[in-house]
């Protein structure tokens, strides 16, 4: 039997048989998904930003010391719109869902740009470990409280002009009256809210009682930039449990530790047509 088929139909046997399904997703399967952060997506919104900065993609620009406040929300609204705001649900997000929506499931992501919620995941299973574009706070962290920012970014997109908002639109922190930030684990600033705290609760007790039965953990997309939030988590709870086994999907880092070879299946083939496969045999 061909090697890759044999692989689709140990996979799909795995997550029929699951009594528990854990997500765990990087940056690499909402690349998947189209939302490229470099070549021609990154020209089309941010020409002018590389034209002026020579900034050579979205990433990289999230870490440029833009000189002024007015500089950087211009950047970073428009990255938040392009990449939140102005999405909607996609093929890949739609057919993780199909697999796993019949199953007892909880997502685990670095990602922050709100493809699970966009794309109609139940969010009381859902730990965001890295924040999301959705919300601002103080760029000390003087408070535990983060803020909505949909209206103020969609009006700094429109307001932009040479790469620059207004001077009125950069928000103030409301406690301390100095400048606020994206909500996102990039410094010790990093604000873990009281709903953060309730999210990462759910979902050690999750795994708790998941590595009691047949789970499989499915991770997308996850590289080595962070691997101590899922990749590594999930190579070791797989390897201590007789019951617990790896699905991963990975175009550039598809191997596994030593030991679990007999228990991770990888996938180094296009993330979408490989869920089509598992999922045409799954959902009837």
């Amino acid at each position: 039997m061909d090697y890759f088929i044999n692989k689709i139909l140990k996979a799909r046997k795995l997550i029929e048989e699951a009594d528990y399904i854990i997500i765990g997703a990087g940056a690499g399967l909402s690349d998947a998904a189209g939302f490229h952060y470099s070549g021609k997506r990154f020209d089309k919104y941010f020409n002018d930003f590389h034209e002026k900065y020579d900034i050579q993609d979205m990433y990289s620009g999230t870490f440029y010391s833009f000189a002024t406040e007015k500089e950087k929300w211009a950047y970073w609204s428009r990255m938040i719109q392009c990449n939140t705001y102005d999405t909607k649900p996609t093929e890949i997000y739609q057919k993780i869902l199909d697999i796993v929506k019949e199953k007892k499931y909880f997502i685990v992501t670095t990602n922050a740009d709100n493809q699970f919620y966009i794309n109609g995941f139940d969010m009381n299973h859902y730990f965001e470990v890295q924040g999301n574009y959705i919300f601002i706070q103080c760029q000390k962290g003087c408070h535990n409280k983060v803020y909505y920012n949909e209206k103020l970014i969609k009006f700094m997109v429109q307001q932009t002009k040479n790469c620059e908002v207004p001077a009125s639109l950069v928000p103030k922190c409301p406690v301390c009256g100095g400048k606020m930030d994206i909500h996102i684990r990039k410094n010790k600033y990093f604000v873990e809210t009281n709903k953060w705290y309730e999210h990462q609760k759910k979902y050690i007790s999750f795994l708790k009682n998941a590595l009691k039965h047949k789970v499989v953990f499915l991770e997308f997309g996850v590289g080595f930039n962070t691997p101590s939030i899922i990749r590594y988590p999930f190579e070791k709870m797989v390897y201590q449990n007789k019951d617990a086994y790896l699905i991963r999907f990975n175009r550039d880092y598809d191997f596994c530790m030593e030991g679990n070879e007999e228990k991770v299946i990888s996938f180094s083939e296009n993330i979408l047509n490989v869920l089509k496969k598992i999922e045409g045999h799954i959902v009837s």
